[in-house]
């Protein structure tokens, strides 16, 4: 299937859309309640994943932010948090 210019543009406003929202998520509960995701320990993220990631958008933005930080690219994310 070839994306035309229309789908691509679509897809590209979308994924920033869902990178920002990402970038400005927070814990909802817990130890680090209030806390940007980013800003989650590693360790906890890694725990996070042995225990299982909870269902829905929380579970899929800590397994995403997880990936970001396992590879690096937290500095990537820290410049879409909205101050």
């Amino acid at each position: 299937m070839k994306l035309n210019e229309f789908d691509l543009e679509d897809f590209q406003r979308d994924s920033r859309k869902e990178l920002i929202e990402l970038a400005n998520a927070r814990m909802p509960f817990g130890k680090y309640e209030g806390k940007l995701l980013i800003e989650l320990p590693e360790n906890y993220l890694v725990w996070y994943q042995i225990k299982g990631f909870p269902k829905g958008k929380l579970g899929n933005h800590l397994a995403q932010m997880m990936e970001i930080k396992l590879n690096g690219l937290e500095k990537l994310i820290y410049p879409l948090v909205r101050k």
